[in-house]
């Protein structure tokens, strides 16, 4: 049990405590584990705590990712905002091919979703994903270029 938490969590000390954890709660709640299923309940149950840790190591590194999202919005001024829209808006502009202007107007500015994008353009949901990677692309290459 504590080797599959070691491979999966990486963290010798966390693997100790899923392990602990798994332990105790069978004892508060008083669990009979049957002989022939025991080791798969406790594998098992190894796992899913691995998983729930994952899980919300997952989300803290989102919350902190946004919040360093959020500190540089913070502290960039409303010129340079403004710069970056317009920067922007001329990227759009010069997408291509034309329909990557369409899909970035259609998704972002009418809030499409792709499903009825492929449909209003007669096309598969697939290519609309791949013109909607390559105009973001393009648009990124674009602000980069800008800010240098």
């Amino acid at each position: 049990m504590y080797r599959l938490a070691c491979i999966l969590l990486h963290d010798n000390d966390e693997s100790k405590d899923i392990v602990h954890d798994v332990f105790a709660r069978i004892l508060v709640q008083q669990m009979e584990l049957k002989e022939d299923t025991a080791q798969s309940y406790l594998l098992l149950s190894v796992r899913n705590q691995c998983m729930n840790v994952i899980r919300n190591r997952k989300i803290h590194q989102q919350v902190h990712h946004y919040l360093l999202l959020t500190d540089e919005m913070e502290q960039t001024s409303p010129e340079k905002l403004e710069r970056e829209i317009e920067v922007l808006r001329e990227g759009i502009n010069r997408l291509f091919p034309p329909i990557c202007q369409e899909v970035i107007r259609l998704h972002f500015t009418d809030g499409m979703p792709f499903r009825e994008i492929a449909k209003r353009l007669g096309l598969s949901e697939t290519t609309i994903y791949k013109h909607l990677r390559n105009a973001l692309d393009q648009l990124r290459q674009t602000l980069k270029n800008a800010e240098q």
